[in-house]
């Protein structure tokens, strides 16, 4: 069994910023990929930011320059930086983790319970 626990969503002005934090628990053998993805209204997931074990990272075109995607391994947590960030940068933020989970040794992606950001003057 994993979990993952976000934090860090809020209401913030155009040009503001915001860092959201994802932790991961529970019966962890490894955590390979993390990555964040957002939801907005009426609007299907889509990935905005990924990276690697090993610390190789990729981004969606529309936060290129703007967001930072990092983790800690020690820790089982992932960060994204969000800066210079606009309106329609509103959603539902989600994390997700590739985990290989102890005993079955089995890979399976796991979801974050979702948080909100929201850029509005």
């Amino acid at each position: 069994q994993v979990q993952l626990v976000e934090s860090g969503g809020g209401l913030v002005q155009p040009g503001g910023s915001l860092r959201l934090s994802c932790a991961a628990s529970g019966s962890i053998f490894s955590i390979y990929g993390m990555g964040w993805y957002r939801q907005g209204p009426g609007q299907q997931r889509e990935l905005v930011a990924a990276i690697l074990r090993g610390g190789a990272t990729n981004y969606a075109d529309s936060v290129k320059g703007r967001f930072t995607i990092s983790r800690d391994n020690a820790k089982n947590t992932v960060y994204l930086q969000m800066n210079s960030l606009k309106p329609e940068d509103t959603a539902v933020y989600y994390c997700k983790c590739e985990v290989r989970v102890l005993l079955t040794y089995t890979t399976s992606d796991y979801w974050g319970q979702g948080t909100q950001v929201t850029v509005s003057s």
